[in-house]
């Protein structure tokens, strides 16, 4: 195994830990304060911080990257997890307000984003810059890997929530992040992404149109995805079907999984070789064919065909759609970065991604307290058409070489 397989193994395996931790913190905080009866609109201003502090970590993060290497930020990433389970595990039950839980997902945020921003900078420091095919293999498994893995850790929060209650299963994953922070101090060793004293924080603002033109493409996709699937879907399943956590959790868990295996396989799927590597025309398509299915699963839930049903098979088609849209764009940006600057080119890139998860997830709350999972699935229709229309401003060509990035002044 060579040094830069090495390097790539232990940064996925600590991305994979953090990426469980995640998925089942989300699931542990949603279903016990639910269950206390806090309103789908309190239980979305929880995950306001979360969201709110991935777009700063992001823009920060990308800086502090280039200036003290990718290392620095991944084992900040991997320790503030800790702390953020911690603070919910050890507070007295006192604390459990929203203004604390709300702090405690700040952290758990910012930990979050700098660990994947660190990840997947890493990937396109580890690969040439003359072998895309290799780029495109291993963003889209590295990517799928973690979007499977976060559905396990849905199913997980689920479990342990009913297994072992809400502390102890803190107590359990700060743990397996604790694990893997020290694997990355003892195992990665050189490079990973070298800092320079020369990286200004003013480069963090892209001035590629490419890099720009995705970033915006991305808010409007992901906010489309959280705007139905954060806090609408997972209540209405709970509170209007009647399904247990686990059984929630385990669903939820499922398609997250199946999205991430869609992932992994995106460059077999769509049957990009070489010339034939995916560009903005494909991102474009993808965006307007999966615009039509939260639209069509609204239709079928008006016309009161069997929800259940419904949503199954309309998550099923939206997930593999969705997937593959996401996998090209995780190759995009890697393909638009500027070689000495990616890690703030990609954190600006993920700073609109975390842009687009906090507009998705404030709006799930208010939009399904207001009409119900239906007005999701139409926002989540508006946001994916809007996507599509961007993408169709990206380059064409995938081998032509991206804009040079120009220093902000």
């Amino acid at each position: 195994m060579t040094a830069d397989v090495r390097t790539y193994a232990y940064v996925t395996g600590a991305y994979w830990a953090d990426t469980v931790t995640d998925g089942a913190i989300r699931i542990l905080v949603l279903f016990y304060f639910y269950q206390l009866g806090y309103s789908p609109l309190q239980v979305a201003m929880l995950f306001v911080f979360y969201e709110l502090f991935g777009v700063l970590t992001n823009l920060f993060g990308g800086w502090i990257a280039a200036r003290w290497g990718l290392k620095s930020t991944l084992t900040g990433g991997l320790a503030l997890q800790v702390g953020a389970l911690l603070m919910l595990a050890l507070a007295p039950p006192a604390w459990l307000v929203v203004p604390y839980v709300m702090a405690s997902q700040a952290v758990s945020g910012v930990a979050k984003d700098l660990t994947k921003m660190s990840a997947k900078s890493a990937v396109k420091v580890i690969v040439p810059d003359d072998a895309s095919d290799t780029l495109f293999r291993w963003v889209a498994a590295l990517t799928g890997s973690k979007n499977a893995l976060k559905g396990v850790g849905f199913f997980v929060g689920g479990v342990l929530l009913t297994v072992v209650g809400f502390r102890w299963s803190l107590v359990i994953l700060a743990v397996l992040v604790a694990s893997a922070l020290m694997m990355v101090l003892v195992a990665v060793t050189g490079d990973l992404g070298r800092g320079s004293a020369a990286a200004k924080f003013s480069h963090m603002f892209s001035n590629n149109r490419a890099v720009n033109l995705l970033s915006a493409a991305r808010v409007f996709l992901f906010a489309s995805r959280d705007v139905w699937f954060v806090v609408g879907l997972p209540v209405y399943l709970r509170g209007v079907l009647g399904w247990s956590f686990w059984e929630v959790g385990g669903f939820l868990a499922i398609w997250v999984i199946g999205y991430g295996i869609v992932q992994g396989f995106a460059p077999r799927l769509l049957g990009r070789r070489g010339s034939r590597l995916p560009s903005g025309i494909t991102a474009a398509w993808l965006a307007f064919g999966l615009a039509a299915l939260p639209a069509g699963i609204a239709l079928a839930l008006a016309a009161d065909v069997d929800p259940t049903t419904v949503l199954v098979a309309g998550l099923v088609l939206f997930g593999v759609v969705f997937a593959l849209n996401s996998a090209v764009h995780s190759f995009l940006i890697l393909h638009y970065a500027d070689g000495d600057k990616v890690a703030m080119n990609v954190g600006f890139y993920y700073m609109a991604n975390a842009g687009g998860r906090l507009a998705g997830t404030l709006l799930s709350g208010l939009l399904y307290q207001w009409q119900g999972l239906e007005a999701c699935l139409w926002a989540s229709a508006i946001m994916v058409l809007a996507a599509g229309a961007i993408s169709l401003a990206l380059p064409r060509d995938p081998r032509r070489a991206p804009e040079p990035v120009v220093a902000a002044t």
